[in-house]
């Protein structure tokens, strides 16, 4: 396996928990009350992944210069 396969199966593994952190936040928002130190904390990871994820889609891409 090469690096960019690697970091291909990285990306998507990190897509899909980000996917379902959005699930498992609406499911507690849809609770009233709901716990909001728990709802910070996997708000907080969802951000924490999207930046990952976004790191990943940038070191996929070929750097073109202008």
């Amino acid at each position: 396996m090469n690096e960019q396969e690697i970091l291909k199966e990285k990306l998507a593994s990190l897509r899909s928990e980000h996917r379902d952190l959005d699930d498992v936040i609406a499911r507690l928002a849809e609770r009233a009350p709901y716990d909001q130190l728990q709802m910070q904390r996997l708000k907080k990871r969802k951000l924490m992944l999207k930046d990952q994820i976004t790191l990943l889609e940038s070191r996929l891409l070929p750097d073109i210069i202008a």
